[in-house]
């Protein structure tokens, strides 16, 4: 009998180092060509890049683990960086807990041609919207809390956090539209997705870490999503408009991760072919 207790002991431990280490390794780069009808020909490939749920926290994802991805972001060259909020967390079961100062400040090292912009996310209001807020300014990095800025050729909508009920949809639309360009949405939850309007093909999020813990067969424990796992991951295209659901940096709950790595997408926007 203590053979056998100790054999599932090992499986356990080995099991749980295993779903911890593929919380901890450095997140994984997807890549996404959208080609753009109406896009001029002769404009070159406009690079963004999409990053969310940072979770800055110990043991598994310190600040130094931040600064190597903004490292391998910096040499993509990208023209702009989205962040797709919960940048902070206030987990227990974290080994160290950083201010928002300290989490966010590898960011600051981020270079851009057009700028780096912002939504917050459900951790970040619960931690400090003050404290979130003045570490991201002082990152250079601004925040479209339901607004919109236009950025060269496209133009970007932040949505505010809609699980802590601050996201205003017809606000930020009301903001885009009229800005010409491409309209991109960013926001923290995927929800807000089926609201959307065809005349905004694409939207950016995070929020669901891909479920984190994907079990065989049963699937992922959870989404945090009212819509269950249709917006759980990746790549999601209906009524022609494409949502795109990043894994995220960091970790929620557990510093554990199996069936959903980490992962960060590089989209490149081209001319759509004649």
């Amino acid at each position: 009998m203590k053979r056998i207790f100790a054999l599932l002991l090992a499986v356990v431990l080995l099991f749980a180092g295993a779903m911890y280490w593929s919380a901890a390794t450095d997140p994984v780069m997807r890549r996404l060509v959208v080609t753009v009808r109406r896009w001029p020909s002769s404009a070159p490939t406009l690079r963004l890049v999409l990053l969310s749920d940072l979770h800055v926290a110990g043991p598994e994802n310190p600040p130094a683990r931040l600064a190597r991805l903004v490292a391998r972001v910096n040499a993509l060259h990208p023209d702009i960086v989205l962040i797709a909020g919960d940048f902070v967390t206030e987990k227990r079961t974290a080994t160290r807990l950083y201010s928002a100062a300290q989490a966010i400040e590898p960011l600051g090292k981020l270079r851009t041609r057009l700028g780096t912009f912002a939504v917050m996310g459900n951790h970040d209001h619960w931690l400090s919207t003050t404290q979130v807020h003045a570490a991201l300014a002082a990152a250079g990095i601004r925040v479209l809390d339901n607004r919109a800025v236009r950025v060269g050729p496209v133009a970007v909508g932040g949505i505010d956090d809609v699980y802590t009920r601050r996201g205003d949809l017809g606000r930020t639309l009301a903001a885009l539209l009229p800005l010409g360009g491409l309209p991109i949405l960013l926001t923290h939850s995927p929800d807000v997705f089926p609201d959307a309007p065809v005349g905004v093909p694409l939207t950016l999020a995070g929020h669901t870490h891909c479920g984190q813990i994907v079990l065989p067969v049963i699937g992922a424990l959870a989404t945090a999503s009212r819509y269950g796992g249709r917006f759980r991951c990746g790549l999601v295209r209906e009524r022609g408009k494409t949502l795109l659901v990043s894994a995220g940096v960091g970790t929620s709950l557990l510093p554990l991760r199996l069936g959903a790595p980490s992962d960060f997408w590089v989209i490149d926007l081209t001319p759509r072919p004649a």
